[in-house]
């Protein structure tokens, strides 16, 4: 974490898996990918094992709990068998996410108030064995007082309206879903969640996020990823820690 700004950056790494696997080998290592995000100033290493295992593999999961110096975020869905493997690694934080089979990317945020009653007693066990859970939700109310009452300790709030919005260039649908994250994630800190958001930011849109003072993480990855092919994977990351910082200062 940057003192000067409280506002850490976690580099999500799927994506270096899912060109690998495009081809079935072993090439380019999601592992070496981390270790050069530590050294880019990534503050944690975000990675979401998929019941499909479309991109990060258990193998993956292995291997960054065996070589990481910064704090693994375990991206999951709520299912007995991810809750199982957590709890055998112990990561330093569990991410719980809505998964389709269907779907390309998550495309929401997790129904916690429809399932409260579920997963508070499934995060049970991952707080016992002392995972931070935190719970990827749309910025909206019901949710999050449903995250505060299971006993979630930290909330992701789900940037993907926002960023779609921008990229759509509807200024006004932008403007309101960029309210909507500033006002939910005060609420949330009121009620003594951490604030971390993410999805589709990029070098465009990451700015007005991270100057909302109630954030403290953000997690990125896809956009990342991506121009790390035209300019490297250390000078992205460097960029997005620069933009980061002169939104916050």
């Amino acid at each position: 974490m940057t003192a000067e700004t409280g506002l850490r950056l976690g580099v999500n790494i799927d994506h270096v898996a899912t060109v690998r696997n495009a081809r079935g080998g072993a090439y380019p290592d999601p592992l070496r990918a981390a270790r050069i995000a530590e050294e880019a100033g990534a503050d944690g290493i975000t990675a979401h094992l998929r019941e499909d295992r479309r991109h990060i593999s258990d193998a993956d999961i292995d291997g960054l709990m065996a070589v990481l110096s910064v704090p693994l975020n375990f991206e999951m869905a709520a299912t007995a068998e991810m809750q199982k493997i957590a709890l055998r690694h112990k990561p330093h934080a569990v991410c719980l996410v809505p998964e389709k089979r269907e779907e390309r990317t998550t495309e929401g945020g997790l129904e916690v108030a429809r399932e409260e009653n579920r997963l508070a007693h499934y995060i049970a066990p991952l707080r016992e064995a002392g995972c931070r859970v935190s719970i990827f939700i749309a910025a909206d109310k019901r949710q999050i007082d449903a995250a505060h009452r299971i006993g979630a300790e930290v909330i992701e709030l789900h940037t993907g309206a926002y960023c779609d919005a921008h990229a759509e260039g509807d200024i006004t649908t932008r403007d309101r879903e960029l309210e909507g994250l500033r006002e939910m994630a005060s609420y949330a800190r009121s009620l003594g969640l951490e604030v971390h958001a993410g999805h589709g930011l990029t070098y465009d849109t990451v700015q007005p996020v991270a100057a909302l003072p109630e954030v403290r993480e953000l997690n990125i990855g896809h956009f990342i990823i991506g121009e790390a092919i035209f300019m490297g994977l250390q000078p992205a990351i460097a960029e997005m820690r620069r933009l980061m910082d002169e939104a916050r200062s």
